[in-house]
């Protein structure tokens, strides 16, 4: 995708070179080269580019970078990958975002610009049989103490958004559970990192009721990822992370429309999110002690499918009447709720493709953020602010509990009416975590982009990857 070097000046085997500027150096030009540059529709907003040939072998882009005073890792990020998507036929580039007068430290700048330098050339052709995706080399100008390592935390953060999109983006029948969690298992290398895969058989042992049901319907078995990583030192905390890893969701016997079926491989990219924090947190040096716990199935519709209204035992004993089997992502982390709330850790944190209800509330553009803890909420708010991966918080009506009660089970996994669809499955959730302060993460469709846009490529985006590292990194 792309190689990173620092040096103190453009190499000259860049061909193009970025010229960042803001409105107040725009307007700050003699009046002629304003209008001119006015002209071909250059002011210095944030996103603005304009190529200009300086000399017949490199070409020098003018980048906007908005006002002076508005200035951060955000407008920095968008500017970086407004001029790396100017240079599609260029393969070697330099970008001087770092040595421009900024109102932050470069160390602190570098990670923005390197996603957004690095985000938008993510190409998935594993399966295409001409690879369009050119290999680049960027050079960042700059200087001065920590950078090289402040740029090898970024390129592994970058690297895991790349790896969380691979993964939404290969096909349901290719990445079955047991072939995630292998992948998994090999990607997590790193000695500060232990991964257990539970089989089929294991995860019958630990009654994890959940999993096995959503399971029912299908010829792959399931799986059960863990992976714990323990820090250098004494940790700051204990949190545990649960990503849902529904592999393919046809919607079991209350089975989807055909138009609905088509993205279902992405119901899968909560568990690509959290094993991609996984892999980063060594690189990041995260002081905190965190386990991750990924249940792993398809939901399909075999003889042997749950019904609407079988009842299955969760992990933590609950009984639960299964109504439409097309609410399953509930149902696997249940199961894996419970486990982690039986370690006791200081917080839990589940984030998974769960309802359509969040999206119809709030758009592709963010994920519904629900939670127990208002400072765990907090915590995630505000590292989704340095991210720019955004959430928004939505209640937890303790009135519309009632609405989960069923005749025949301690509960039912939907709502009787269709109404507070995302409230009422983070009520479902909340029943697992043992009262601990936990959050949950809604993606809806915020984990799937239909066109090229800022630092996302058609296909799956990796939300959540950055929010989660940005979480565990600045953890106090």
């Amino acid at each position: 995708m792309v190689t990173f070097s620092l040096s103190k000046s453009a190499p000259k085997s860049a061909t193009v070179v970025d010229v960042p500027m803001t409105t107040e150096e725009v307007a700050a030009l003699p009046a002629a080269r304003k209008t001119q540059l006015s002209n071909a529709g250059f002011e210095g907003k944030v996103g603005q580019t304009l190529a200009i040939v300086a000399d017949g072998t490199r070409t020098e882009v003018l980048v906007g970078l908005g006002a002076e005073n508005k200035i951060s890792t955000k407008s920095l990020r968008s500017s970086a990958a407004a001029f790396v998507r100017s240079t599609k036929k260029h393969s070697v580039l330099a970008s001087t975002l770092l040595s421009h007068a900024l109102p932050m430290e470069p160390t602190e700048a570098l990670p923005a610009v390197v996603q957004g330098l690095a985000l938008p050339l993510y190409r998935f052709d594993a399966y295409k049989t001409e690879k369009k995706g050119k290999q680049k080399r960027i050079a960042l100008v700059a200087s001065g103490p920590g950078l090289r390592p402040a740029l090898s935390k970024a390129s592994a953060i970058v690297d895991a958004v790349a790896m969380a999109r691979d993964f939404g983006n290969e096909p349901g029948g290719s990445l079955t559970p047991d072939v995630f969690a292998k992948r998994a298992k090999k990607l997590a290398a790193d000695p500060s990192l232990t991964t257990t895969v539970w089989t089929e058989k294991r995860i019958e042992r630990e009654k994890l009721g959940g999993i096995l049901a959503v399971n029912q319907g299908s010829e792959h078995p399931p799986r059960l990822l863990k992976i714990e990583y323990k820090p250098k030192g004494k940790a700051s905390a204990k949190v545990a992370l649960v990503g849902k890893g529904i592999t393919f969701d046809s919607g079991g016997l209350s089975l989807k429309s055909n138009a609905g079926m088509m993205t279902m491989k992405i119901d899968m990219a909560g568990g690509a999110a959290v094993l991609a924090t996984m892999l980063a947190l060594p690189a990041v040096k995260s002081k905190v002690a965190v386990t991750a716990y990924v249940p792993l199935t398809d939901n399909m519709t075999g003889g042997n499918a749950q019904r609407p209204g079988d009842v299955f035992t969760a992990r933590n004993g609950k009984t639960v009447e299964v109504l439409n089997t097309d609410a399953e992502g509930r149902l696997v982390l249940a199961d894996a709720l419970s486990l982690a709330a039986e370690a006791k850790p200081d917080a839990i944190i589940d984030i998974a493709t769960l309802t359509g209800a969040s999206t119809m509330a709030l758009g592709k553009s963010y994920a519904a953020l629900l939670g127990s803890s208002n400072e765990l909420c907090g915590r995630l708010i505000e590292a989704s602010k340095a991210t720019s991966e955004k959430v928004w918080r939505l209640p937890l009506p303790s009135e519309y509990r009632k609405k989960l009660d069923s005749p025949v089970a301690d509960l039912k996994n939907i709502g009787s009416d269709r109404f507070a669809g995302a409230s009422i499955a983070g009520l479902f959730l909340e029943n697992f975590t043992d009262g601990l302060p936990w959050a949950h993460i809604d993606l809806g469709m915020s984990a799937l982009t239909e066109s090229d846009k800022g630092t996302d490529v058609k296909g799956a985006t990796g939300f959540g990857v950055r929010l989660l590292i940005e979480l565990l990194e600045n953890w106090e």
